[in-house]
């Protein structure tokens, strides 16, 4: 199997996962405040606190860049992205569903999300890696 990057040391990598899955739980749930859980997954009127709330992941995954590989600070704003594709998929499916925290549907886009989430996390760990 061809290499696609430098050899790295097992720990490094799933210490840069640790890192990366601990700032999703403080910018996911440390730093989200009610205004923003609730903004966001309005039908109208939340742009402003998906932006608030992706901001901070970015903000968060740009400073892990800067001490780790300042090249790569436009990992931040590809993490702005993709996180505000996938929160703004998750409330737009949750409302075409009508689905509400007493149905398993629910908690299945829930959990969705946060596997998506999770993904993006493994892939921004790899970036540090391979580019």
């Amino acid at each position: 199997m061809p290499q696609i990057g430098p050899s790295v040391p097992l720990w490094t990598f799933c210490g840069l996962l640790l890192v990366m899955a601990f700032k999703h739980f403080v910018a996911d749930f440390l730093f989200q405040t009610s205004w923003i859980a609730h903004g966001k997954e309005r039908v109208t009127g939340w742009f402003a606190p998906l932006a608030i709330h992706v901001l901070g992941h970015a903000a968060l995954t740009l400073l892990i860049a800067l001490a780790i590989a300042p090249r790569l600070w436009w990992l931040a704003p590809a993490d702005l992205v993709v996180h505000a594709a996938i929160d703004r998929g998750k409330s737009v499916t949750g409302h075409w569903g009508r689905w509400d925290v007493k149905q398993g549907q629910f908690w299945w886009l829930m959990g969705f999300d946060q596997f998506l989430h999770q993904v993006t996390n493994i892939a921004l760990a790899a970036a540090f890696f391979v580019f």
